[in-house]
């Protein structure tokens, strides 16, 4: 367990060093700068002196094929301001051989749909695909086993471009974590038939759940079981962490759920039914729980509004502020009215907002007054 928990760090903790390890190691380091590098983002219009300061050493490297980097990105659709933002924030890309930059499109297109997306994927995440080629078997071991489970293409590529580190990694270690996810699954009574989308649905939401040790899962769910929840309610949880149920640990949960308990004064029971609805007080460590309880209750909010909605414990005490500053403004007052209101995301409560400044401002339709006519 030890072994596969520095593992997990240490993948984690490598995604660049590992690529400038391998880089380095196919490049020489000279003293002075490389000139023709030099020369070339210039002419492809790259901020030289941000790249000097951020990763100066790369500039020092040789050979260099910032030409043959340039041409592959303009041949996939890529416009001139892109490819020098993408040599900007990412300029070990021009350290990359034309061999390797072909194995890695190859490998790419394999699950992107077209050169546009996948322009867009090296735009956000230019490390992911400017990966050393020590790599490419694993990478391809990984995609097959990947599309194996029937998982979406477009899900493959999101897991590629956030989380490289698992499909540089032997596939072994990757049908571990996700064969513990499938048996979890059914174990808490999961439908076969649909445990596709729930696993593509996870991963998708948090891809760095490959890299967990699998024993994680397992001792959280054992722990939350041991604090009464049935296996239909772990299912639930399980689902909505969106797979940061292995972001946890036992000590961490005591921890909260004891605070949140205290502070909210209720049963062993009532506080199942509370983390079912906001299982944030799982991972919420006290001190930003403390704060937003103390700023929901200052805004003259009550406890029990807080027990009937409880995700509004999701959100930071100055969104609240912002909130329900905005709801004073058209009259509403959040101490004797709903949450429900306030709650969600920046787009919910525009929404919520909206619909209640137009209940205020349409008028009242009495159904037995006289219709006015022409006389």
């Amino acid at each position: 367990m030890l072994r596969l928990i520095a593992t997990s760090l240490c993948l984690r903790c490598q995604h660049v060093p590992l690529l400038l390890s391998n880089l380095r190691a196919c490049s020489t380091l000279d003293s002075v700068e490389n000139q023709q590098t030099v020369k070339a983002l210039y002419e492809l219009s790259v901020d030289i002196q941000k790249v000097r300061k951020l990763k100066g050493w790369v500039l020092h490297q040789s050979p260099a094929y910032t030409k043959e980097v340039a041409s592959l990105l303009r041949d996939m659709g890529a416009s001139a301001p892109i490819i020098a933002h993408i040599l900007a924030v990412h300029p070990e890309a021009v350290l990359c051989n034309p061999e390797q930059l072909q194995a890695q499109q190859e490998l790419w297109m394999s699950v992107c749909p077209n050169h546009r997306e996948l322009i867009g994927i090296i735009e956000k995440f230019p490390a992911s695909f400017f990966s050393a080629s020590s790599h490419l078997e694993n990478q391809q071991k990984n995609i097959a086993y990947f599309q194996s489970l029937n998982l979406n293409k477009r899900i493959i590529t999101k897991l590629m471009a956030s989380a490289p580190q698992s499909f540089s990694r032997p596939v072994e270690q990757n049908q571990l974590m996700v064969c513990t996810l499938q048996q979890a699954y059914t174990e808490l009574g999961g439908d076969e038939a649909n445990m596709r989308i729930w696993l593509q649905k996870l991963l998708s939401q948090n891809p760095f759940v490959l890299l967990k040790p699998p024993e994680v899962l397992r001792q959280n769910l054992l722990f939350l079981k041991d604090r009464g929840f049935t296996t239909s309610e772990l299912l639930r949880l399980l689902s909505k962490l969106r797979g940061f149920v292995t972001e946890l640990n036992p000590d961490s949960m005591c921890r909260t759920l004891a605070f949140s308990q205290e502070t909210i004064g209720c049963s062993d029971a009532e506080l199942r039914e509370i983390i079912l609805k906001c299982p944030a007080l799982l991972y919420h460590p006290e001190s930003t729980l403390a704060e937003r309880f103390e700023g929901l209750l200052s805004a003259g909010i009550s406890m029990s509004q807080i027990i009937q909605t409880p995700t509004v414990l999701e959100l930071t005490t100055q969104i609240v502020n912002y909130r329900i500053h905005h709801l004073k403004s058209r009259g509403y007052d959040v101490s004797t009215g709903s949450l429900d209101v306030i709650n969600g995301t920046k787009k919910d409560f525009e929404m919520n907002f909206g619909k209640l400044q137009l209940r205020r401002e349409r008028p009242l339709f009495n159904p037995v007054a006289p219709l006015k006519g022409d006389d």
